[in-house]
């Protein structure tokens, strides 16, 4: 079997506001939690449970996921300031 190779350079990859799509899907998912909270007892009935807990879950690691953004966009912040010619994206 042969080694694939691949034939063109991958792309940059896209920087965008990475910050604000963690914290709005962090927001998202704490709201779906809410929001089917007052139905606890019908998901109880239909074993659906997980559903409540999954958006909770979702919530808790977008909390974590916010404090990593945060941290990784300071150091590339502090990164590109200390060596302005060097490239914003880490390699």
């Amino acid at each position: 079997m042969a080694k694939w190779t691949p034939r063109h350079e991958a792309p940059e990859p896209l920087e965008g506001p990475v910050v604000a799509t963690i914290i709005g899907g962090t927001i998202l998912w704490f709201v779906l939690f809410l929001v089917q909270l007052p139905f606890y007892g019908w998901f109880d009935d239909h074993g659906h449970t997980w559903w409540v807990w999954t958006c909770l879950a979702g919530a808790g690691l977008g909390l974590i996921g916010i404090w990593y953004v945060r941290k990784r966009d300071a150091a590339i912040k502090q990164a590109t300031a200390q060596d302005p010619t060097a490239s914003p994206t880490p390699q």
